[in-house]
């Protein structure tokens, strides 16, 4: 097979669970071959750059066999290959480290190790060694 619709293939390698999930996410414009954006009935083949926008991140991958029916983990070394840049991957790391900032609405309260987390994110490391016993005694007046 030489090419394959682009839904497919991300279903079909495991970028998305679902078929419907990944031809969702060409309707809302997070995926572009080679650049441009596609929608879920584009072929792709063999030597395209796929981009796909899953917030913060954007991964590339490029196509090394177009497949539409899904097949092992194992066997997705042979069918695509990841050239994500480290940056995306660092600005994933940064995104996790500050995720206890900013808390999505209705996850509820953080827990004890959430909140333990988040002072330590948050609080700066200045306190360590300093000692904030102050002598305010007035020796001013002498009688």
């Amino acid at each position: 097979m030489s090419e394959a619709r682009i839904d497919k293939w991300m279903w079909a390698v495991r970028i998305f669970k679902t078929r419907t999930i990944a031809a969702e996410a060409c309707k809302k414009s997070r995926i572009s071959i080679n650049g441009a954006l596609a929608k879920a009935s584009r072929m792709v083949k063999p030597g395209d750059i796929i981009q796909v926008r899953k917030p913060p991140v954007t991964y590339s991958f490029k196509v090394i066999q177009a497949i539409e029916k899904r097949v092992g983990a194992k066997l997705l070394v042979d069918i695509m290959e990841n050239v994500t840049t480290p940056d995306q991957y660092e600005l994933l790391e940064m995104s996790r480290v500050s995720g206890f900032v900013n808390r999505a609405k209705g996850t509820g309260r953080p827990t004890k190790k959430d909140r333990r987390t988040l002072e330590d994110f948050t609080m700066p490391e200045f306190t360590d060694g300093f000692d904030f016993d102050f002598d305010f005694e007035d020796n001013t007046s002498e009688e």
